[in-house]
């Protein structure tokens, strides 16, 4: 079925939101550039649906391109106590029946593994921009949604769905990391019609245990199925919060947890969640019922908005998709305000007072506990430290004490059971349930010990991130993702038993234990690459390895081994000398040598600078934007200087040229590997292309080696 009327409408306002907005550069003239851009402006306004950003930051999350392995748009948000990865991969359809395939779904499955192993260099340079703030998000508690953004009517082919959710559950295993959500041409027509004035909302309404107050002003309270809820959000969607200052349905992770609890226990779910408020222009009598009190009765609400509640009312929604028999069975309180009879600006001022108020999170309820204020105490007359509890309160500084949330993280790492660093790493709020904080603080544990652990967890963090501004590929995705693992094998393997002790004596020990973790973490970390490889292949996700119970369990065993046997790590296979056919051994030649007699690159290839590690991601991006031609080389077959560089027109050898810029950019002179950051048109660096000659190189010189 076609959708002409629809789909010329979205086609126009698209152009008119997102053509001054998105970068077509690389597509000016081609014959295909209108069908790019259409495509492009969708990831744009999919970004925008999924995290009510401006049209100015959607159109700067597309990152599509030639070689965007099946991402064309990423965006990155905090929500509450976790980060939301948006990764996008939208489809045009001038007909509206833009199709999704299993081919798809392996394209958009390859790029998502390439960001969970911070393999930027994979995409085009156009990831460059995002590349800092999604490898900070990877290393903290985070929630990753493939939405596929599709300008069709239709649902997707149920063996797509079982293949993407298939996919999808081997990369979770007993994590939630990834998730997936399919906006149609339905979705994108909403949206583009709320962007012109929104939709006037009648709602029908029937509550059970009726309450109502007559003055000031006209207003009901009552409990309403989740059911009934469910079909609120099927039928309006966004324009169920016209009046909600927020807008934002499906904007916080914490759905997620009210979802679960609706499939689950609906029974209880009425007891558990907040409820939802709503005001309306007008209620009156419809249905079934007489509005009498404790009673049943219907109500037609006129002018309707969700003004608090709106997480619920997604949340409901999406828990009788996944369990329509069971999750039905839910109830939820609802009130109804009435401003029929109220002041003007009275439902600004009810939808002000319900959208500024601090949610309370378990967290706080923790800080009142009586073992809080004693740690705060002893804090204060054993360390002379502040211990920080209350949320809102400045952190102190670096050497003035820590926090409350810090602290548990610490302690966590510390624990016997490396399920308590795993859980931490996936949800560091988890900790405050109770299975989880009572071995925590239930002792309590003394300052000192906090504070040690915490000393602990902070010099692994500052040793990883050291290490990590000269680490590529497996060994900074193990970086990035193994902080509380590799805090917790050091705490496991080092002494500790004076870990209480006060004195002079003892802090001069743990001094000297602090001094040792810069070593200790080099080792470890090389032997965690090792083991990961050597227990789930060297294509699995490190990230995985430390968020999984089972896996991060086998993983932590080796290392404690690795650990009190101080051996050093295997080498990293980039720095071992070249092996010849003659079975002697001699050192490598160039990259570029190779690369020049392999004949791999034309004369005049423009090549494309990529950040390898993580302080040229972090400042080169906005230096390069200020000049594109900056990241632009031309190659030719020079074995000195093969690249003529497009901002001063100068031949430079690429380790030289990647030196100076990043002199130039970030006051750095370490030498690093050139060849690791320059890219030829296909997405391969000038490394990847003198392993490629290498090969060919040994199968020239082994007939044995051809198939």
């Amino acid at each position: 079925m076609a959708y002409p009327v629809q789909v010329r409408n979205l086609k126009r306002q698209l152009g008119d939101r997102f053509r001054p907005l998105i970068d077509m550069s690389d597509w000016h003239g081609r014959p295909d550039e209108e069908q790019a851009f259409l495509s492009r402006a969708v990831a744009a306004l999919a970004v925008k649906l999924e995290t009510a950003c401006s049209d100015e930051d959607a159109a700067r999350s597309v990152i599509d391109c030639a070689t965007d392995r099946g991402i064309d748009a990423v965006a990155v948000e905090q929500r509450g106590e976790r980060h939301h990865i948006t990764l996008v991969q939208a489809k045009w359809s001038e007909k509206g029946e833009a199709g999704f395939g299993e081919a798809d779904v392996s394209a958009v499955i390859r790029g998502l593994d390439y960001l969970l192993e911070l393999k930027f260099d994979r995409f085009g340079s156009k990831i460059d921009r995002h590349a800092a703030t999604l490898e900070e998000a990877l290393n903290t508690p985070c929630k990753v949604v493939l939405v596929l953004a599709l300008v069709t009517g239709t649902d997707l082919h149920p063996n797509t769905r079982g293949l993407l959710e298939e996919e999808i559950e081997k990369r979770n295993l007993d994590d939630d990391l990834v998730g997936y959500r399919v906006i149609t041409l339905r979705d994108m027509y909403r949206e583009i019609l709320g962007e012109r004035g929104e939709r006037k909302v009648d709602l029908d309404v029937q509550i059970e245990g009726l309450g109502r107050y007559q003055e000031p002003f006209v207003s009901y309270y009552g409990t309403v199925s989740a059911e009934e809820v469910a079909g609120w959000y099927a039928e309006h969607g966004r324009h169920l919060t016209s009046r909600n200052i927020r807008d934002a349905l499906d904007i916080s992770d914490v759905n997620e947890k009210i979802r679960s609890t609706l499939v689950r226990e609906p029974e209880v779910f009425w007891y558990l969640s907040n409820g939802i408020t709503l005001i309306c222009e007008r209620a009156r009598k419809h249905g079934k019922g007489a509005p009498m009190t404790g009673g049943a009765a219907g109500f037609r609400l006129e002018g309707a908005s969700v003004i608090n509640g709106a997480q619920t009312v997604s949340a409901i929604y999406r828990a009788v998709q996944q369990k329509p028999g069971k999750a039905a069975l839910g109830r939820v309180l609802v009130r109804i305000i009435s401003l029929d009879d109220a002041p003007e600006d009275f439902g600004d001022r009810i939808t002000l007072a319900a959208n500024t108020q601090n949610p309370t999170e378990a967290r706080d309820f923790r800080s009142r506990r009586p073992e809080q204020s004693d740690l705060r105490y002893d804090f204060a007359l054993s360390l002379g430290l502040t211990y920080v509890i209350r949320r809102g309160e400045p952190e102190p500084s670096e050497g003035a004490g820590c926090g409350m949330t810090e602290a548990a993280l610490a302690l966590a790492a510390a624990q016997p059971s490396v399920g308590f660093a795993v859980k931490a790493k996936r949800d560091a709020s988890a900790l405050w349930e109770d299975r989880y904080y009572r071995p925590l603080f239930g002792g309590p544990p003394s300052a000192h010990r906090v504070w040690r652990c915490v000393l602990l967890l902070r010099a692994v963090r500052k040793a990883l991130d050291t290490l990590k501004e000269n680490l590529t590929a497996r060994p900074a995705s193990a970086a990035t993702h193994g902080d509380l693992l590799l805090a917790h094998v050091l705490f496991q393997t080092m002494e500790t038993g004076d870990i209480d002790a006060e004195g002079k004596e003892a802090a001069a020990a743990w001094e000297a234990r602090f001094r040792e973790v810069p070593e200790r973490v080099r080792k470890t970390l090389g032997w965690m690459v090792a083991v990961i490889d050597g227990a789930f292949g060297s294509k699995s996700h490190i990230s995985t390895a430390v968020r999984s119970a089972d896996r991060a369990e086998q993983v932590a065993r080796r290392l404690y081994e690795h650990a009190l046997g101080g051996q050093e790590p295997p080498s990293d296979t980039e720095t071992l000398a070249y092996q010849g056919s003659g079975g002697g051994s001699r050192r490598r030649p160039p990259a570029v040598h190779l690369i020049v007699d392999a004949g791999l690159i034309d004369e005049g290839t423009v090549l494309e600078f990529r950040p390898a590690f993580s302080p040229e991601r972090r400042h080169l991006p906005r230096w390069i934007e200020e000049n594109p031609d900056r990241a632009k080389a031309v190659w030719r077959n020079n074995k000195a200087k093969p690249l003529v560089w497009s901002a001063d027109g100068k031949a430079y050898a690429p380790s030289t040229l990647v030196r100076d810029m990043r002199t130039a950019a970030m006051g750095n002179t370490q030498q690093v590997q050139g060849t690791l950051h320059w890219h030829e048109p296909g997405g391969l660096s000038l490394a990847q292309l003198a392993d490629i000659a290498r090969e060919m190189e040994r199968a020239a010189g082994d007939p044995d080696e051809i198939d």
